[in-house]
């Protein structure tokens, strides 16, 4: 649209989006409304629910009104966005808040593989602030009724379109008594200007926004999701990303001002299934490639921690951890909760008589206090038999290795001892250990997830493609490693031969302790924090399944991923 085009003479579509609640890449729209407005007045209205990949949120749904049922039923923003985009050509948008409902439709275009059309944007909480001063209150609600505007049903895209485009009206005389084209209507409601000042990198370099013409080509990049690999005129790598969005992401980096995309020049990308696997990818990527700008290692997800216990040294001990341990050691988890984590071992050391000092063992002429209690069996002193207290080592840890929830594991041990307790008449006893089973009940309850050893047993996980229907990514892990990786639906065939090859790799399931080198804890961790923090479909393959019933769960793991 021109930027000289009289205000008097424009058209106007005012435009409101409900999204999922969830921030940046994830943030996608539920629903869209759109009211015409020309003349000083309301037209035609259109408005349709959009469907979403990820599930809606108990909240969101509650807030919006909008179910998951309602958007499961709807069509995809790629049958939906040019609908819109017709309607925008030639006019200008206006929306309450048009910052955020602009993002939202250019991320939802891109994600799409369309183009935006770029129309000229009016905010009307900017007409608002510039016309009408005296009102503070200036949420879409409130500035309507302060305008003498009726407000019925809000936080749904049409009836919010529709009152956006009212509000339009009752300060559209004031903005064309201010500005006479479009172009100075934009530029009456744009940021005011500041003094120049030169935005700096946390290096102190300047930070200097690429012109687009100059930026590597994107066009060609992912929609869903992937990972990306930044390189300079040498070919060397820069930057190693991932996103849900590929595409979307890319661009973001040019938009930040980043000091290496002054330098990218080309772009490649290796799109994957699942989030999962470009998380995989990405981790595997930069060990290989070691790119200079990813400098962060892999953050702990929702204060995930680990219960580990290494072998290799006297009267060994369970600790918390951020990460499980490197070499003949029992690491389990992940467990969300650090405090929680620590009074669970400390539940654990009373229970069995571990030791609850450090891993350097301190010598004492008397007791501990956890001693006096017989809450440990006392090693300090120098006098116990190492064979007695590996013993007791073992009957813990052997709770969270064979047992695929250790945490049910040890709740039934606890159970059996008060019931040995109140059979032999120890009555005080057995109070005390139904005490302590409730506690490690509420604690249990609020750690999240499935205690169990790291390295014990293999698995089949099946992670879902975030929209698409019928794609998925399969992981083989096995000995806490990811032992193969496939694609589905193309690997359909060699999941048997795989499956057989992951059991092989797998450690035998008799033995106490895994065994983790340095370089792959950073991947162990990333993995068992994606699995504990999402729902996917996991099939045990210990014993080995039969091969129909591997079938049957590809396929229903397929015919669920949405």
């Amino acid at each position: 649209m021109a930027a000289d085009l009289p205000l008097l003479s424009a058209e106007f579509l005012a435009v409101d989006t409900e999204t999922n609640g969830l921030a940046r890449e994830r943030c996608e729209m539920t629903e869209v409304g759109a009211v015409l407005v020309g003349g000083g007045e309301l037209h035609e209205r259109w408005s349709t629910l959009v469907g979403v990949s990820a599930s809606l949120s108990a909240g969101i749904q509650r807030f919006t009104g909008i179910t998951q049922g309602m958007v499961d039923h709807a069509p995809r923003p790629e049958a939906v966005l040019p609908a819109l985009a017709e309607r925008l050509r030639g006019r200008v948008l206006v929306a309450h808040n048009a910052a955020f409902d602009a993002r939202v439709l250019r991320c939802a275009f891109s994600r799409a593989a369309l183009d935006w059309p770029y129309p000229p944007v009016l905010c009307t909480v900017a007409m608002a602030r510039r016309l009408a001063p005296l009102q503070q209150r200036r949420g879409l609600a409130p500035l309507a009724e302060a305008l003498g505007i009726d407000v019925g049903t809000t936080h749904r895209a049409l009836p919010d379109a529709e009152l956006c485009a009212a509000v339009f009206c009752a300060l559209f005389k004031r903005l064309c008594a201010n500005a006479g084209t479009v172009g100075e209507a934009v530029a009456l409601l744009g940021p005011r200007r500041r003094s120049p000042r030169t935005r700096r990198n946390p290096d102190g370099a300047a930070r200097h926004r690429r012109p687009v013409e100059r930026r590597p080509d994107l066009r060609a990049l992912t929609g869903g999701p992937g990972v990306y690999v930044f390189r300079d005129a040498d070919g060397h790598a820069l930057y190693v990303g991932k996103s849900i969005s590929v595409r979307t992401r890319a661009r973001q980096h040019f938009t930040a001002g980043a000091p290496w995309t002054a330098r990218a020049e080309h772009v490649d990308c290796e799109e994957t299934e699942s989030e999962l696997g470009a998380l995989l990818l990405e981790q595997r990527l930069i060990r290989a490639l070691k790119p200079p700008a990813n400098v962060r290692g892999v953050r702990a997800a929702d204060g995930q921690v680990y219960l580990r216990c290494r072998l290799d040294i006297a009267f060994p001990i369970l600790e918390v951890a951020r990460a499980p341990a490197a070499g003949h050691a029992v690491c389990i988890g992940p467990v969300r909760g650090q405090a929680a984590a620590a009074e669970l071992v400390e539940q654990v050391n009373s229970l069995f008589g571990l030791r609850h000092c450090g891993r350097k063992l301190p010598r004492r002429q008397h007791p501990s206090a956890y001693g006096q209690m017989g809450r440990c069996l006392s090693p300090c002193l120098g006098d116990l038999d190492p064979n007695l207290y590996r013993a007791r080592l073992e009957d813990a840890l052997r709770l969270f290795v064979d047992a695929r929830d250790g945490g049910r594991a040890l709740l039934d041990h606890v159970e059996g001892q008060m019931v040995a307790a109140a059979r032999a008449r120890h009555y005080e006893r057995a109070a005390s250990l139904r005490r302590r089973r409730e506690r490690l009940e509420a604690l249990l309850l609020r750690r999240g997830g499935v205690l169990r050893a790291v390295h014990s047993g293999a698995r089949l996980v099946i992670a879902p493609h975030p929209r698409d229907r019928g794609r998925a990514d399969a992981l083989w892990i096995a000995g806490g490693k990811v032992v193969d990786w496939a694609r589905l639906p193309d690997g359909l065939e060699d999941v048997a031969a795989r499956t057989a090859d992951a059991l092989r790799a797998a450690p035998h399931p008799g033995g106490l302790g895994g065994w983790l080198q340095p370089a792959e804890l950073d991947e162990v961790r990333l993995v068992g924090g994606w699995l504990a923090s999402h729902a996917v479909r996991t099939l045990e393959l210990q014993p080995a399944p039969a091969p129909a019933r591997l079938e049957a769960f590809v396929a229903a793991a397929l015919g669920q991923s949405c």
